[in-house]
């Protein structure tokens, strides 16, 4: 092997050694706690969210897991969904300015809720997504930040907290963000229910659609009829002209 081969082949060890690092310091730079509405979450309304918490280490499991709501825009309902395996505890504190909901005044609300394994675990190279049922979501707010406390069994503690600044990078243990969108009419995090007009609209449209489409029908069945007849005629005019040639054929053998 020539030294240019030999230089050649270091080059290319060297640069696959590099990506691997980055591809590996990329995945673990993303798999941080988050959190994903599932549907809609809308200001004013009822959302339901998952917690989703990977296992960054490959010596470790995760055992418990802390995730702490804001208490300047409060919630008054904040219920885990029973995972097996994991004890949720929710805990709630007493607001300085109490809550008007429904009609009823609101003096504590949810400030954190703790799950703690009871059996399981969350292991390396795995994930875990624990359910929240949240409400009311508040109107004068585009964003919850919840902030997470992350524990492993080897008593390690990642702080999920650094809030992203306007502008700026990525921190390196970002707190997960509830994004909200803008107010549903029904106030419950659905699609608003569609006028009468639109309705009646929607139903013109529909019946234009069946009219066009019968009359295509019509129209592809007449044209099927036409071109059976035209073939028809074809047809007989093609075997009288086959007759005519074999009697004229019959009579030049006869002469």
């Amino acid at each position: 092997m020539t030294v240019s081969r030999v230089s050649a082949s270091r080059v290319a060890l060297a640069g696959g050694i590099a990506l691997s690092s980055v591809v590996l310091l990329s995945g673990t730079a993303f798999a941080h706690v988050s959190v994903q509405p599932q549907g809609e979450a809308a200001k004013g309304g009822y959302a339901t969210v998952n917690i989703k918490v990977p296992n960054e280490r490959d010596n470790a499991s995760t055992v418990k897991v802390e995730v702490n709501f804001p208490l300047d825009h409060p919630l008054a309902s904040v219920m885990p969904q029973p995972i097996p395996g994991w004890k949720a505890e929710v805990t709630k504190s007493k607001l300085g300015t109490p809550l008007k909901l429904h009609g009823k005044t609101i003096n504590e609300a949810v400030s954190k809720v703790t799950w703690t394994a009871d059996g399981s675990k969350i292991g390396p190279g795995q994930f875990q997504q624990f359910p929240l049922s949240l409400g009311q979501l508040p109107e004068d707010a585009d964003q919850l930040v919840l902030k997470a406390i992350q524990t492993y069994d080897n008593k390690e503690v990642v702080r999920w907290i650094e809030e992203q600044k306007e502008g700026g990078e990525e921190p390196q243990n970002p707190a997960p963000v509830l994004k909200l969108s803008a107010a549903s009419a029904d106030h419950h995090g659905g699609a608003a229910a569609p006028s009468a007009s639109a309705s009646a609209a929607k139903d013109e449209k529909a019946g234009h659609e069946d009219k066009t489409a019968s009359h295509e029908e019509t129209a592809s069945a007449g044209s099927s009829d036409t071109t059976a007849r035209i073939l028809g005629v074809i047809g007989i005019l093609v075997g009288i002209a086959g007759v005519a040639f074999g009697v004229l054929a019959g009579r030049r053998r006869s002469a």
